[in-house]
């Protein structure tokens, strides 16, 4: 849903400024043949503004998707410590207490 919305921002962006463009050209101040001259280098320039556009958007993801990957790694590497330190705690726990039960059945024979 976020990069639903984050794509539709950008391209938000992108048609803004495209449109602003356009019409500070078409009302500056100059003769026609000028504007004309300055609107179609914006128009051929579009093509490569949306490139640039898309490909930093990539570069982007491409670290936020590195970046939680090797979070994601680093916890299930925590994960995996805890549980081996609880099943070692667990396992020291009822050896401890398996002689003082034994202790106790001892007693109780006699």
């Amino acid at each position: 849903m976020a990069d639903k919305n984050r794509g539709s921002f950008i391209g938000g962006v992108f048609v803004g400024a495209a449109i602003g463009a356009v019409t500070g050209l078409l009302v500056a101040p100059r003769q026609g043949r000028d504007t004309r001259k300055i609107l179609t280098k914006t128009v051929t320039a579009v093509p490569q503004m949306a490139e640039d556009i898309s490909s930093s958007v990539q570069l982007q993801a491409d670290k936020l998707s590195a970046a939680a990957t090797d979070r994601w790694h680093q916890t299930l590497d925590r994960l995996a410590a805890a549980i081996s330190a609880g099943i070692v705690a667990s396992q020291s726990i009822r050896e401890a207490a398996t002689p003082a039960r034994s202790a106790t059945t001892n007693q109780d024979d006699d």
